[in-house]
């Protein structure tokens, strides 16, 4: 079962509503994607700790739903 790019995005803003979300489905089909997120709630946080927090944000759907997801987050200052 795929995931919608918008779906991935509204969950991410959900949980950080001040980030900066850009998406892009790297195969096409709906289970292989590359996110940036750029957020204040970074701060001071490692990058494994962003990492989780955006995972949190996904509801256990990584590794389901979301099969693939190239991450990247950056600390909004």
């Amino acid at each position: 079962m795929a995931m919608k790019q918008e779906d991935i995005h509204a969950m991410i803003l959900a949980a950080l509503p001040d980030a900066d979300i850009d998406i892009k489905d790297l195969a096409g089909d709906g289970d292989h994607y590359a996110a940036t997120v750029k957020s204040s709630a970074f701060i001071g946080k490692s990058r494994v700790q962003q990492h989780q927090i955006v995972y949190k944000a996904l509801d256990g759907r990584m590794g389901g739903e979301l099969h693939a997801l190239a991450l990247t987050t950056l600390v909004k200052e």
